[in-house]
């Protein structure tokens, strides 16, 4: 009978975990980015936002329900568009295991990557991909006077970051694997699309994503990436 219950928890969290719809999720990244960036002093440095080549947001990832010690989340990648400008229709992601160096409590914690260089963009466009084995990773720095300049943050492909219980820090995600969410793809363009299709189209962004690129502009301005925003 225990054992009964203790697997109907079970399900009911991981049910949970599946419950929010793609728009739902990408108003969570946006308020995550939008938040996380709100203190300076505390953020993502914005000259390696204004460097990054693609942004990947998971809002509140959690423990597996079903594998003790596996983390699970779904969220967003977009990545610049064709004139390195702005930013260009994102695709829903999975992501699952990892050592992420931190306690995931039950409310979840948000992870933000930057992936820093077109190599590691056309390595995310794969099927599937793998944080630390296809691409280097490294904890990524925080607050505006942090120094981006070191080997480090220079050398890696992809920064990380993790805010969990309103601490956001950089942590060196490695082992967690990216792979689409095609679920997630379909509610959000009406049929069945690759990471790699839409990274690599020219396609518009559902209506939804606007808040989330927005913010992305805002924090990561390169010249003319407003006007490409108001030309869409």
């Amino acid at each position: 009978m225990k054992s009964f219950v203790l697997m109907a928890g079970l399900c009911a969290s991981a049910a949970g975990l599946m419950a929010s719809t793609a728009q739902e999720r990408l108003k969570e990244a946006t308020d995550v980015f939008q938040e996380v960036m709100a203190t300076p002093d505390k953020s993502i440095p914005q000259d390696l936002l204004e460097k990054a080549q693609c942004a990947v947001i998971v809002p509140g990832l959690k423990k597996g329900a079903f594998i003790v010690g596996a983390e699970y989340g779904k969220g967003f990648v977009t990545c610049r568009n064709s004139s390195g400008r702005g930013w260009g229709a994102p695709a829903a992601i999975k992501v699952e295991g990892g050592s992420f160096g931190f306690q995931i409590g039950g409310e979840g914690t948000d992870v933000i990557m930057l992936l820093m260089n077109q190599s590691g963009m056309d390595k995310l466009s794969k099927s599937k991909f793998t944080v630390g084995a296809d691409a280097s990773v490294a904890a990524g720095p925080v607050g505006r006077a942090s120094s981006a300049q070191t080997d480090a943050y220079m050398q890696a492909e992809i920064l990380s970051w993790s805010r969990s219980k309103g601490l956001f820090a950089g942590v060196a995600l490695k082992g967690a694997t990216l792979r689409a969410d095609e679920d997630g793809n379909r509610e959000l363009y009406g049929k069945k699309m690759t990471t790699r299709e839409i990274l690599n189209s020219h396609m518009e962004a559902p209506a939804a994503a606007s808040p989330l690129l927005g913010a992305l502009d805002r924090y990561s301005m390169r010249k003319g990436s407003e006007a490409d925003r108001q030309s869409r």
